[in-house]
C-alpha cells in the first residue's frame, strides 16, 4: 500500500525566488487563466446564437445541448478564475489540498467534455441530418445559426485542452507525493538479499 510522503512547501522549494517551481507556478496560473477567456468567449457566442425567418425563430435555448454547453462554459470560467487566484499564492501543497484540486480539475474536465460532446452531436445532426429517422439537415437553411453554434463548440474544445493539461498537472502533483507500490515478491527478495 502506498504511503504519503512529507508535503514540501512551494515556498521552501523556491528558495531565493527563481527556479523550476516558480516557473511551473507561473505556467499553471496562466494555464488556469486562459480558459476564463475561452469559456467566456464561447458563452457569449452561444448566447448570441439565434436566427429567424418568416416561419421559425431559432435560439440556442431551444436546444438542451446548447444550454448545457452554455452552463458548462459559465461554471468552468468561474472555477478557472478561482483556481487561478489560488495557484498564484505560494502555499504548501498538502495531500488534502492536492486531492481537492485533482478532483475538481477532473470534474471540470469531464463537465467540459460532456457539454462539448453533446453539442457536437446536435450540430452533426443539424449539418448532416439523419435519414433513418427522417430528420433533415437544417444548416442549409439556417447557416448563420449553425456557424455560431459551431464556433462556440470549437472554442469550448480549446478550453477543454487547457483543462486536460491542468488535470495532468494536478494528477502529477498529487500522485508524486506517494511512494510507488512494492510488489510482495520484490520486497521479500530485497529482504533476503539484505540478510545475505
Amino acid at each position: 500500500m502506498a504511503q504519503g510522503k512529507e508535503s514540501v512547501s512551494v515556498v521552501e522549494m523556491e528558495g531565493s525566488g527563481n527556479g523550476p517551481a516558480v516557473a511551473m507556478r507561473h505556467f499553471e496560473t496562466l494555464l488556469r487563466l486562459l480558459p476564463v477567456g475561452l469559456c467566456i468567449s464561447a458563452l457569449v457566442v452561444m448566447l448570441k446564437t439565434e436566427q429567424s425567418d418568416q416561419y421559425i425563430q431559432l435560439d440556442y435555448s431551444d436546444f438542451d445541448a446548447f444550454r448545457c454547453l452554455a452552463y458548462a462554459n459559465g461554471i468552468c470560467a468561474g472555477y478557472s478564475l478561482i483556481s487561478a487566484f489560488d495557484s498564484m499564492v505560494p502555499v504548501s501543497h498538502h495531500i488534502s489540498r492536492s486531492w481537492i484540486l485533482f478532483l475538481l480539475d477532473q470534474g471540470i474536465t469531464y463537465l467540459m467534455l460532456a457539454g462539448g460532446a453533446v453539442a457536437t452531436e446536435v450540430l452533426y445532426v443539424a449539418y448532416k441530418g439523419d435519414e433513418e429517422v427522417t430528420w433533415e439537415q437544417v444548416c442549409g437553411n439556417y447557416g448563420r445559426f449553425c456557424n455560431k453554434a459551431g464556433a462556440s463548440v470549437i472554442i469550448s474544445f480549446f478550453a477543454l485542452v487547457c483543462f486536460l493539461i491542468l488535470s495532468l498537472l494536478s494528477s502529477y502533483r498529487l500522485f508524486s507525493k506517494y511512494d510507488p507500490p512494492i510488489h510482495g515478491d520484490v520486497k521479500l527478495e530485497n529482504q533476503t538479499i539484505a540478510q545475505i
